[in-house]
């Protein structure tokens, strides 16, 4: 049988941690389940009572000796974020898009490996996002390649295949 004993420190951080608005529920069982073994509960009874299985409680409890209140919060999987890497495609991005011209996510990631960095276009999508850069969809026209003088013409023939309009009889 397992039983956690606090101790003061533990159990005032414990306590303290319980009010704490950034727990999740999960969180605040793992909390929950502390308090209880302290107060005699055995890990069947407090499963039954927080509506889990007894091998998660033990499984909680024997994290909680190792790591102590560690185990309480949860830990995202794989590794940790890479701050340095972030800072260099920042960095890349900004200079990229101080440059005056219009970019696309997927032309943005097609020039980055020019310094070394390989990013999908969605990754650079994700990127810009937490940069707050301002971007926009680019237009999809053909106005850039029209003859003026075509255009004229046309235009002209369309108004005189316009029907007249109507008298109110």
């Amino acid at each position: 049988m397992i039983r956690i004993t606090l101790t003061p420190e533990q159990r005032g951080a414990v306590r303290a941690l319980r009010r704490a608005p950034s727990l999740r529920p999960a969180e605040r069982d793992r909390v929950e389940m502390l308090l209880l073994s302290e107060a005699g509960w055995a890990a069947p009874r407090i499963a039954r009572h927080l509506g889990c299985s007894t091998a998660t409680v033990r499984r909680f409890f024997h994290a909680f000796r190792a790591e102590g209140l560690g185990a309480v919060r949860r830990r995202r999987p794989g590794p940790p974020p890479d701050a340095a890497r972030r800072q260099q495609v920042a960095t890349a991005l900004r200079a990229l898009l101080a440059q005056e011209r219009t970019w696309t996510a997927r032309q943005l990631a097609g020039a980055l490996p020019e310094q070394g960095i390989g990013l999908s276009a969605r990754q650079v999508h994700r990127h810009l996002q937490g940069l707050r850069a301002g971007w926009r969809r680019t237009a999809r026209t053909l106005r850039h390649k029209q003859d003026p003088a075509a255009v004229a013409a046309a235009e002209e023939r369309l108004e005189r295949r316009k029907k007249a309009p109507r008298l109110a009889s």
